[in-house]
């Protein structure tokens, strides 16, 4: 097997681990979700109105991705830093990182989307379109807090940075996940929603190039 890929998937893998490992984490954002959208619900009832679930749904998935990847580079031990830094490619690192990040937040981002299904009455007209719109968020929410969280993993591992400096680049990613969401919700037709599906891949494009080119750099300071 070819040693970038063998690294990638071992990486992937000890992300899993290390996640399940430390389940206490896991446990505590799953509660913090779901008891956000049950208070939700104890506030609004079944008049919560699609324009309002719909933002209220990412922004819990803003807070929760920022707890989630947050820790991405923090909980590792110095030693495991060290022995990553000596052998591994720093671009294979950040890949398996957001990978595994993806992958997280987009089974998140399905969990919430069933408790708001059993607490709210949802009227998605077009499923298809939304749950594309969650999983690109997923992966563009992933990209962009994994690379700042290595990025604060480099001053002293200040957890709070993370949402400092990633919030600011996320607010173009976020405005355009709301408005291709709601046209989900709304059931406007692909073609009129083309423009912001587009928009959606260039940014985490631009996301993933950024990482590539960037992270080495800070990897090897």
């Amino acid at each position: 097997m070819n040693t970038t890929l063998h690294q990638y998937l071992r990486l992937v893998s000890h992300e899993v681990r290390l996640e399940f490992k430390n389940y206490h984490a896991l446990t505590s954002l799953l509660v913090y979700s779901l008891a956000t959208i049950f208070i939700a619900y104890i506030s609004y009832r079944q008049s919560l109105d699609p324009i309002t679930w719909n933002a209220l749904f990412w922004i819990i998935m803003l807070f929760a991705a920022t707890n989630a990847i947050a820790r991405s580079f923090i909980q590792e031990s110095r030693g495991l830093q060290l022995f990553h830094y000596t052998f591994l490619n720093p671009a294979v690192v950040i890949l398996a990182k957001t990978t595994y990040n993806i992958l997280l937040l987009s089974v998140l981002g399905f969990i919430n989307l069933s408790a708001f299904s059993l607490f709210f009455s949802l009227s998605i007209h077009d499923w298809g379109q939304f749950s594309l719109g969650l999983l690109l968020g997923s992966f563009g929410l992933s990209a962009v807090l994994t690379l700042v969280s290595g990025i604060v993993s480099k001053a002293h591992n200040q957890a709070a940075l993370v949402a400092i400096l990633g919030f600011p680049l996320l607010f173009p990613l976020l405005i355009t996940i709301i408005k291709f969401s709601g046209n989900a919700i709304q059931g406007v037709e692909w073609s009129l929603n083309q423009p912001n599906l587009y928009l959606l891949i260039a940014l985490n494009s631009i996301i993933v190039v950024l990482s590539f080119l960037l992270f080495p750099y800070l990897w090897r300071d």
